[in-house]
């Protein structure tokens, strides 16, 4: 489902992403691991078209920097850092239903579920809200079309015990046949939902491996 092959990213002259080849799966849900600094969420941001970059890159047999809006559709995305948006939490929820045709009910049913009452704050804009909130309803939006690609960076961030619970058991139930990629400090946190363990270390992959999902007991 994405096929990468010689990307490299620089930034001020500093090559954060070094001569990348590597392909992403139907079916894989994928630990993409490292320190601070070791490519990761530039990796994740030019598979959503958000930088320029050297190399071949695809997604779904798409350029990512020409057809955005489409991959987008399929792409289900958690940043790590919510984004300042000032358009409304309604005008935002409407947005996602545009774009991906899914009922807004999808979206507030999975806030409700991770313990937010979206309609509380509905007309209040986006950056007003406290980091949870945003988290929550971030999650909300990226399940709730059940994408063919979900890109989750840092997804715990914010969260307090029982969302993070919460979150996880919706990502073990998510669609068998998406590619899920998760970026993550806590690797004890998502082993019991990863089949392949991508560890990146100054731009680079340093290790790729394959793993047998662990089950909760």
């Amino acid at each position: 489902m994405i096929k990468i092959n010689s990307l490299s990213k620089v930034f001020k002259k500093q090559e954060v992403i070094k001569n990348l080849t590597i392909d992403f799966n139907a079916g894989e849900k994928i630990a993409l691991i490292g320190q601070n600094g070791a490519g990761k969420t530039t990796l994740i941001r030019c598979i959503l078209g958000q930088y320029n970059y050297e190399g071949y890159l695809e997604i779904m047999g798409l350029n990512p920097r020409k057809e955005r809006r489409n991959i987008l559709q399929n792409v289900g995305f958690v940043p790590q850092t919510p984004p300042p948006l000032k358009m409304t939490v309604d005008e935002l929820l409407n947005f996602f239903v545009n774009l991906t045709n899914t009922p807004k009910e999808e979206f507030i049913n999975l806030t409700h579920s991770l313990g937010l009452i979206i309609e509380e704050n509905i007309n209040k804009p986006f950056f007003k809200l406290s980091g949870g909130m945003k988290q929550k309803l971030l999650i909300a939006l990226a399940l709730g079309r059940q994408p063919k690609i979900l890109l989750l960076d840092e997804p715990s961030a914010n969260l307090d015990p029982q969302a993070r619970e919460i979150l996880f058991d919706h990502l073990q139930n998510f669609r068998k046949d998406s590619l899920m990629i998760l970026s993550s400090h806590r690797m004890n946190e998502i082993k019991t939902l990863v089949n392949r363990v991508v560890e990146m270390d100054l731009g680079i992959v340093a290790v790729d491996k394959t793993v047998i999902t662990e089950t909760k007991n």
